[in-house]
Protein backbone atom coordinates (compact mmCIF):
# COMPACT_ATOMS: atom_id res chain seq x y z
CA UNK A 1 0.00 0.00 0.00
CA UNK A 2 2.70 2.38 1.14
CA UNK A 3 4.28 1.30 -2.47
CA UNK A 4 1.55 2.52 -4.67
CA UNK A 5 1.13 5.85 -2.83
CA UNK A 6 4.94 6.41 -3.16
CA UNK A 7 4.68 5.15 -6.92
CA UNK A 8 2.11 7.72 -7.43
CA UNK A 9 3.60 10.90 -5.72
CA UNK A 10 6.86 10.02 -7.64
CA UNK A 11 4.46 10.35 -10.96
CA UNK A 12 2.65 13.43 -9.92
CA UNK A 13 5.96 14.83 -8.97
CA UNK A 14 7.02 13.94 -12.39
CA UNK A 15 3.97 15.20 -14.51
CA UNK A 16 4.42 18.35 -12.28
CA UNK A 17 8.20 18.76 -13.35
CA UNK A 18 7.08 18.10 -17.04
CA UNK A 19 4.26 20.55 -17.02
CA UNK A 20 6.70 23.26 -15.60
CA UNK A 21 9.15 22.31 -18.00
CA UNK A 22 7.19 22.38 -20.71
CA UNK A 23 5.31 25.86 -19.70
CA UNK A 24 8.77 27.62 -18.82
CA UNK A 25 10.01 26.23 -22.61
CA UNK A 26 7.11 28.05 -24.00
CA UNK A 27 7.78 31.03 -21.91
CA UNK A 28 11.14 31.54 -23.14
CA UNK A 29 10.47 30.60 -26.92
CA UNK A 30 7.42 33.63 -26.48
CA UNK A 31 9.65 35.68 -24.57
CA UNK A 32 12.20 35.44 -27.33
CA UNK A 33 9.53 35.60 -30.57
CA UNK A 34 8.91 39.27 -28.36
CA UNK A 35 12.50 40.19 -28.51
CA UNK A 36 12.97 39.50 -31.76
CA UNK A 37 9.60 41.28 -32.87
CA UNK A 38 10.88 44.31 -30.58
CA UNK A 39 14.28 44.24 -32.16
CA UNK A 40 12.75 43.76 -36.06
CA UNK A 41 10.06 46.55 -35.17
CA UNK A 42 12.90 48.67 -33.47
CA UNK A 43 14.97 48.16 -36.71
CA UNK A 44 12.03 49.15 -38.90
CA UNK A 45 11.68 52.08 -37.37
CA UNK A 46 15.42 52.84 -37.50
CA UNK A 47 15.23 52.06 -42.00
CA UNK A 48 15.08 54.81 -44.08
CA UNK A 49 13.78 54.77 -47.33
CA UNK A 50 13.87 57.41 -50.26
CA UNK A 51 11.99 57.48 -53.50
CA UNK A 52 12.33 60.09 -56.17
CA UNK A 53 11.08 60.72 -59.71
CA UNK A 54 11.21 63.27 -62.14
CA UNK A 55 11.49 64.05 -65.75
CA UNK A 56 14.04 64.81 -68.47
CA UNK A 57 12.44 66.68 -71.56
CA UNK A 58 14.24 67.38 -74.57
CA UNK A 59 13.28 68.28 -78.55
CA UNK A 60 14.97 65.81 -80.94
CA UNK A 61 16.21 67.45 -83.82
CA UNK A 62 16.09 66.04 -87.67
CA UNK A 63 19.25 63.73 -86.75
CA UNK A 64 17.69 62.09 -83.27
CA UNK A 65 20.05 64.47 -81.28
CA UNK A 66 18.61 66.84 -78.52
CA UNK A 67 18.45 70.43 -79.99
CA UNK A 68 19.19 73.55 -77.87
CA UNK A 69 16.08 75.72 -76.80
CA UNK A 70 15.14 77.95 -74.11
CA UNK A 71 13.30 75.65 -71.66
CA UNK A 72 12.64 78.55 -69.08
CA UNK A 73 10.95 80.39 -71.87
CA UNK A 74 7.01 81.37 -71.05
CA UNK A 75 5.10 82.02 -67.62
CA UNK A 76 6.03 80.08 -64.62
CA UNK A 77 3.83 76.55 -63.58
CA UNK A 78 5.32 77.05 -59.99
CA UNK A 79 3.66 78.55 -57.07
CA UNK A 80 5.65 81.69 -56.14
CA UNK A 81 6.95 79.79 -53.21
CA UNK A 82 8.94 78.25 -54.72
CA UNK A 83 12.35 79.34 -54.85
CA UNK A 84 13.81 80.60 -58.41
CA UNK A 85 16.62 82.02 -59.88
CA UNK A 86 14.80 83.65 -62.45
CA UNK A 87 12.53 85.21 -60.23
CA UNK A 88 15.81 86.71 -57.79
CA UNK A 89 14.10 84.61 -54.79
CA UNK A 90 17.80 83.07 -53.58
CA UNK A 91 15.81 81.01 -50.94
CA UNK A 92 19.37 80.37 -49.48
CA UNK A 93 20.23 79.93 -45.92
CA UNK A 94 24.15 81.02 -46.32
CA UNK A 95 24.26 82.98 -49.80
CA UNK A 96 22.82 84.20 -52.56
CA UNK A 97 23.20 83.40 -56.58
CA UNK A 98 23.45 85.01 -59.66
CA UNK A 99 20.35 86.74 -60.73
CA UNK A 100 17.39 86.57 -63.97
CA UNK A 101 19.46 85.28 -66.67
CA UNK A 102 18.31 83.38 -70.21
CA UNK A 103 19.50 80.48 -70.06
CA UNK A 104 19.83 78.00 -72.96
CA UNK A 105 19.97 74.23 -72.85
CA UNK A 106 19.40 70.77 -74.40
CA UNK A 107 17.66 69.77 -71.65
CA UNK A 108 15.03 70.64 -69.47
CA UNK A 109 15.15 68.22 -65.67
CA UNK A 110 11.85 69.12 -64.26
CA UNK A 111 10.49 68.06 -60.83
CA UNK A 112 12.22 65.81 -59.82
CA UNK A 113 11.05 65.29 -55.85
CA UNK A 114 12.62 63.08 -52.87
CA UNK A 115 10.01 61.24 -50.70
CA UNK A 116 11.34 60.11 -47.31
CA UNK A 117 9.81 57.11 -45.45
CA UNK A 118 10.74 56.57 -41.33
CA UNK A 119 9.36 55.01 -38.48
CA UNK A 120 10.66 57.40 -36.18
CA UNK A 121 11.87 61.61 -36.63
CA UNK A 122 15.68 61.75 -37.50
CA UNK A 123 18.04 63.89 -38.91
CA UNK A 124 19.05 63.73 -42.52
CA UNK A 125 21.58 65.61 -44.86
CA UNK A 126 20.85 66.31 -48.33
CA UNK A 127 22.67 67.07 -51.49
CA UNK A 128 21.98 66.53 -55.42
CA UNK A 129 24.69 67.53 -57.48
CA UNK A 130 24.28 68.34 -61.39
CA UNK A 131 27.53 68.25 -62.85
CA UNK A 132 26.56 69.49 -66.53
CA UNK A 133 23.52 71.63 -65.41
CA UNK A 134 22.37 73.99 -62.96
CA UNK A 135 19.66 74.18 -60.31
CA UNK A 136 17.17 76.99 -61.68
CA UNK A 137 14.13 76.22 -59.02
CA UNK A 138 13.89 74.28 -55.42
CA UNK A 139 11.84 74.17 -52.48
CA UNK A 140 12.42 73.67 -49.41
CA UNK A 141 15.71 76.79 -48.95
CA UNK A 142 18.78 75.33 -49.41
CA UNK A 143 22.25 75.96 -47.97
CA UNK A 144 23.70 76.05 -51.51
CA UNK A 145 22.75 76.59 -55.13
CA UNK A 146 24.35 76.26 -58.80
CA UNK A 147 25.88 72.94 -59.76
CA UNK A 148 24.33 71.05 -56.90
CA UNK A 149 21.59 71.81 -54.40
CA UNK A 150 22.75 71.20 -50.75
CA UNK A 151 19.61 70.90 -48.30
CA UNK A 152 22.43 70.25 -45.32
CA UNK A 153 20.55 69.07 -42.25
CA UNK A 154 17.08 68.41 -42.15
CA UNK A 155 14.30 66.74 -39.87
CA UNK A 156 12.27 63.77 -41.43
CA UNK A 157 9.13 63.94 -39.31
CA UNK A 158 6.77 61.16 -39.91
CA UNK A 159 3.21 61.87 -38.54
CA UNK A 160 3.95 64.92 -37.33
CA UNK A 161 1.25 67.97 -38.40
CA UNK A 162 2.95 70.34 -40.54
CA UNK A 163 1.37 73.00 -42.45
CA UNK A 164 2.66 73.45 -46.06
CA UNK A 165 2.46 76.61 -48.20
CA UNK A 166 -0.35 76.77 -50.92
CA UNK A 167 -2.03 79.48 -52.82
CA UNK A 168 -5.00 79.80 -54.60
CA UNK A 169 -4.21 79.58 -57.91
CA UNK A 170 -3.79 76.20 -59.64
CA UNK A 171 -0.74 74.53 -59.91
CA UNK A 172 0.41 70.83 -60.88
CA UNK A 173 3.09 71.39 -58.13
CA UNK A 174 0.68 70.42 -55.45
CA UNK A 175 -0.45 67.01 -56.22
CA UNK A 176 3.04 65.35 -55.95
CA UNK A 177 2.20 65.93 -51.78
CA UNK A 178 -0.82 62.79 -52.49
CA UNK A 179 1.31 60.45 -51.02
CA UNK A 180 2.51 58.45 -47.73
CA UNK A 181 5.71 60.43 -47.15
CA UNK A 182 6.96 61.69 -44.11
CA UNK A 183 6.92 65.49 -44.15
CA UNK A 184 10.43 67.04 -43.79
CA UNK A 185 11.45 70.41 -42.36
CA UNK A 186 14.06 72.18 -43.22
CA UNK A 187 15.66 74.25 -39.78
CA UNK A 188 16.02 78.29 -39.35
CA UNK A 189 19.46 80.02 -40.12
CA UNK A 190 20.05 83.39 -40.56
CA UNK A 191 16.98 84.99 -39.74
CA UNK A 192 15.07 82.57 -42.07
CA UNK A 193 11.85 80.58 -41.16
CA UNK A 194 12.08 76.97 -40.80
CA UNK A 195 10.20 75.67 -44.43
CA UNK A 196 8.55 72.55 -44.14
CA UNK A 197 7.06 70.08 -46.74
CA UNK A 198 5.90 66.77 -48.18
CA UNK A 199 9.21 66.39 -50.35
CA UNK A 200 12.25 67.93 -51.41
CA UNK A 201 11.87 69.64 -55.24
CA UNK A 202 14.10 71.04 -57.52
CA UNK A 203 14.88 71.42 -60.83
CA UNK A 204 17.42 72.74 -63.66
CA UNK A 205 18.89 72.76 -67.37
CA UNK A 206 21.69 71.27 -68.52
CA UNK A 207 23.79 69.92 -71.32
CA UNK A 208 24.33 66.37 -71.43
CA UNK A 209 23.32 63.26 -73.56
CA UNK A 210 20.38 61.37 -72.72
CA UNK A 211 20.47 58.05 -74.05
CA UNK A 212 18.17 57.78 -76.65
CA UNK A 213 17.78 58.86 -80.53
CA UNK A 214 14.61 59.38 -81.77
CA UNK A 215 14.24 60.14 -85.67
CA UNK A 216 10.98 60.75 -87.36
CA UNK A 217 11.57 59.75 -91.30
CA UNK A 218 8.10 59.86 -92.71
CA UNK A 219 5.66 57.54 -91.30
CA UNK A 220 8.13 55.77 -89.19
CA UNK A 221 9.64 56.40 -86.27
CA UNK A 222 13.46 55.37 -86.00
CA UNK A 223 15.16 54.94 -82.08
CA UNK A 224 18.74 54.44 -81.11
CA UNK A 225 20.21 53.27 -77.68
CA UNK A 226 23.45 55.42 -77.26
CA UNK A 227 23.84 54.32 -73.87
CA UNK A 228 25.08 50.99 -72.62
CA UNK A 229 22.82 50.29 -70.23
CA UNK A 230 19.05 48.68 -71.43
CA UNK A 231 16.07 50.79 -71.38
CA UNK A 232 13.57 48.62 -70.09
CA UNK A 233 10.63 50.57 -70.96
CA UNK A 234 9.70 53.01 -73.62
CA UNK A 235 6.07 54.18 -75.18
CA UNK A 236 5.82 55.86 -78.65
CA UNK A 237 3.34 58.45 -78.30
CA UNK A 238 1.10 60.84 -80.62
CA UNK A 239 -1.95 63.01 -79.76
CA UNK A 240 -3.24 64.28 -83.47
CA UNK A 241 -6.49 66.41 -83.29
CA UNK A 242 -7.68 64.78 -80.04
CA UNK A 243 -6.80 61.53 -81.37
CA UNK A 244 -4.47 59.54 -79.65
CA UNK A 245 -2.08 56.31 -80.31
CA UNK A 246 0.89 54.82 -78.47
CA UNK A 247 3.29 51.60 -78.73
CA UNK A 248 5.17 50.29 -76.28
CA UNK A 249 8.63 48.74 -75.77
CA UNK A 250 10.58 46.34 -73.36
CA UNK A 251 14.18 45.61 -73.05
CA UNK A 252 15.41 48.08 -75.89
CA UNK A 253 19.32 48.16 -76.92
CA UNK A 254 20.40 48.52 -80.35
CA UNK A 255 18.31 50.58 -83.04
CA UNK A 256 14.78 49.82 -84.08
CA UNK A 257 12.25 51.72 -86.32
CA UNK A 258 8.79 51.40 -85.83
CA UNK A 259 5.20 53.05 -87.80
CA UNK A 260 3.75 56.14 -86.30
CA UNK A 261 1.15 54.66 -83.87
CA UNK A 262 -2.24 54.00 -85.12
CA UNK A 263 -4.71 56.38 -83.40
CA UNK A 264 -6.85 54.08 -82.09
CA UNK A 265 -6.51 54.02 -78.23
CA UNK A 266 -7.72 55.75 -74.78
CA UNK A 267 -6.18 57.92 -72.78
CA UNK A 268 -7.42 56.03 -69.85
CA UNK A 269 -5.55 52.60 -70.84
CA UNK A 270 -2.37 54.72 -71.96
CA UNK A 271 -2.19 56.11 -68.18
CA UNK A 272 -3.00 52.39 -66.33
CA UNK A 273 0.39 51.20 -68.52
CA UNK A 274 1.93 53.80 -67.93
CA UNK A 275 1.21 53.29 -64.19
CA UNK A 276 1.73 50.17 -63.96
CA UNK A 277 5.66 50.82 -65.50
CA UNK A 278 6.21 53.13 -62.85
CA UNK A 279 5.17 50.99 -60.19
CA UNK A 280 7.09 47.76 -61.70
CA UNK A 281 10.26 50.35 -61.66
CA UNK A 282 10.33 50.65 -57.89
CA UNK A 283 7.71 53.63 -57.62
CA UNK A 284 4.95 53.03 -54.81
CA UNK A 285 1.30 52.91 -56.47
CA UNK A 286 0.40 56.08 -55.00
CA UNK A 287 3.81 57.64 -56.17
CA UNK A 288 3.46 56.58 -59.32
CA UNK A 289 -0.46 58.07 -59.38
CA UNK A 290 0.99 61.66 -58.28
CA UNK A 291 3.88 61.65 -61.24
CA UNK A 292 0.94 60.88 -63.85
CA UNK A 293 -1.58 63.45 -61.84
CA UNK A 294 1.38 65.75 -62.48
CA UNK A 295 2.15 65.55 -65.86
CA UNK A 296 -1.22 64.80 -67.42
CA UNK A 297 -2.12 68.13 -68.72
CA UNK A 298 1.47 68.74 -70.36
CA UNK A 299 3.12 65.31 -71.10
CA UNK A 300 -0.17 63.86 -73.68
CA UNK A 301 -1.58 67.32 -75.55
CA UNK A 302 -0.80 67.59 -79.54
CA UNK A 303 2.31 66.45 -81.03
CA UNK A 304 4.72 63.14 -80.76
CA UNK A 305 6.79 62.20 -77.79
CA UNK A 306 8.64 59.43 -76.97
CA UNK A 307 8.41 58.38 -72.94
CA UNK A 308 11.07 56.51 -71.53
CA UNK A 309 13.00 55.10 -68.23
CA UNK A 310 16.42 56.48 -67.55
CA UNK A 311 18.57 53.33 -66.76
CA UNK A 312 19.61 53.66 -63.23
CA UNK A 313 23.24 53.85 -63.87
CA UNK A 314 22.58 56.91 -66.35
CA UNK A 315 20.41 58.59 -63.77
CA UNK A 316 23.02 58.30 -61.00
CA UNK A 317 26.11 59.75 -63.00
CA UNK A 318 24.03 62.69 -64.36
CA UNK A 319 22.43 63.24 -60.38
CA UNK A 320 24.74 62.11 -58.24
CA UNK A 321 23.26 62.22 -54.62
CA UNK A 322 24.50 62.01 -51.21
CA UNK A 323 22.47 61.54 -48.70
CA UNK A 324 23.15 60.58 -44.77
CA UNK A 325 22.83 58.44 -43.17
CA UNK A 326 22.65 56.11 -45.62
CA UNK A 327 19.49 55.36 -47.12
CA UNK A 328 18.43 50.99 -46.49
CA UNK A 329 16.11 51.64 -50.47
CA UNK A 330 16.89 54.05 -52.72
CA UNK A 331 14.52 54.21 -55.96
CA UNK A 332 15.36 56.66 -58.56
CA UNK A 333 12.87 56.42 -61.32
CA UNK A 334 13.71 59.41 -63.99
CA UNK A 335 11.25 59.53 -66.93
CA UNK A 336 13.38 61.19 -70.66
CA UNK A 337 10.50 62.67 -72.17
CA UNK A 338 11.64 63.37 -75.64
CA UNK A 339 9.24 66.06 -77.82
CA UNK A 340 9.23 65.23 -81.63
CA UNK A 341 8.98 67.99 -84.37
CA UNK A 342 6.36 66.68 -86.94
CA UNK A 343 5.78 67.80 -90.30
CA UNK A 344 2.11 68.79 -89.24
CA UNK A 345 3.17 70.97 -86.10
CA UNK A 346 5.91 72.72 -89.19
CA UNK A 347 2.52 72.95 -91.53
CA UNK A 348 0.57 74.55 -88.76
CA UNK A 349 3.21 76.66 -87.54
CA UNK A 350 3.83 77.96 -91.58
CA UNK A 351 0.58 78.64 -92.08
CA UNK A 352 0.22 80.93 -89.28
CA UNK A 353 3.40 82.77 -90.77
CA UNK A 354 1.98 84.35 -93.43
CA UNK A 355 -1.47 85.46 -91.61
CA UNK A 356 0.52 87.60 -89.23
CA UNK A 357 0.90 90.21 -91.81
CA UNK A 358 -2.87 90.03 -92.09
CA UNK A 359 -4.74 93.88 -92.22
CA UNK A 360 -7.32 92.41 -89.80
CA UNK A 361 -6.06 92.64 -86.16
CA UNK A 362 -8.65 89.27 -85.25
CA UNK A 363 -6.62 87.40 -87.78
CA UNK A 364 -3.30 88.06 -86.77
CA UNK A 365 -4.34 87.42 -82.96
CA UNK A 366 -5.79 83.79 -83.83
CA UNK A 367 -2.49 83.24 -85.71
CA UNK A 368 -0.41 84.22 -82.98
CA UNK A 369 -2.68 81.92 -80.92
CA UNK A 370 -2.22 78.97 -82.94
CA UNK A 371 1.74 79.06 -83.12
CA UNK A 372 1.97 80.07 -79.26
CA UNK A 373 0.03 77.10 -78.18
CA UNK A 374 3.20 75.19 -79.22
CA UNK A 375 4.57 77.00 -75.77
CA UNK A 376 8.54 77.07 -75.44
CA UNK A 377 8.29 74.59 -78.22
CA UNK A 378 7.54 76.64 -80.77
CA UNK A 379 11.19 78.30 -80.71
CA UNK A 380 12.27 75.14 -82.11
CA UNK A 381 10.16 74.66 -84.97
CA UNK A 382 10.99 78.46 -85.96
CA UNK A 383 14.01 78.05 -86.06
CA UNK A 384 14.11 74.68 -88.43
CA UNK A 385 11.56 76.98 -90.36
CA UNK A 386 13.80 79.68 -90.96
CA UNK A 387 16.60 77.58 -91.97
CA UNK A 388 14.34 75.99 -94.72
CA UNK A 389 12.54 79.25 -95.89
CA UNK A 390 13.75 80.95 -98.69
CA UNK A 391 11.60 84.45 -98.97
CA UNK A 392 13.18 87.40 -97.47
CA UNK A 393 9.78 88.86 -95.99
CA UNK A 394 9.14 85.79 -94.30
CA UNK A 395 12.62 84.91 -92.94
CA UNK A 396 12.07 88.55 -91.20
CA UNK A 397 8.90 87.99 -89.70
CA UNK A 398 10.20 84.56 -88.34
CA UNK A 399 13.78 85.90 -87.23
CA UNK A 400 10.67 89.56 -85.48
CA UNK A 401 8.99 86.48 -83.46
CA UNK A 402 12.35 84.54 -82.37
CA UNK A 403 13.80 88.03 -80.84
CA UNK A 404 10.24 88.30 -79.19
CA UNK A 405 10.27 84.87 -77.33
CA UNK A 406 13.74 86.05 -76.39
CA UNK A 407 12.57 88.81 -74.23
CA UNK A 408 9.82 86.39 -72.78
CA UNK A 409 10.11 85.65 -68.66
CA UNK A 410 9.25 83.03 -66.64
Amino acid sequence: MITRITSRMIAGCLLAFAIAAFVGVKLSAQNSSVAKAQKKTSQAADRLVVHEWGTFTSIAGRDGVALEWRPLNGPSDLPKFVHTIQEGNDGLRHRTVQGKENMTARVRMETPVLYFYSGKEMDVSVKVDFPKGKITEWYPQARTVGTNVDWGKLKVMPGAPLTFPVESSESHYYPAREVDAAPVQVCSTNNKPAQQEKFLFYRGVGNFDLPLSVKLEGESVHLKNLGKEEIKNLIIFENRGGKVGYRLCDNFTGEMTHERPVLDKSMDALLEDLKQILVASGLYEKEAAAMIKTWRGSWFGEGMRVFYILPRQTTDQILPVTIEPSPAELVRVLVGRAEVITPQMEKTVQQQLSLLRDPKPEVRETAAREIRKFGRFSEPILKRLLAQESDRATRAGIRKLIAAKSTDTE
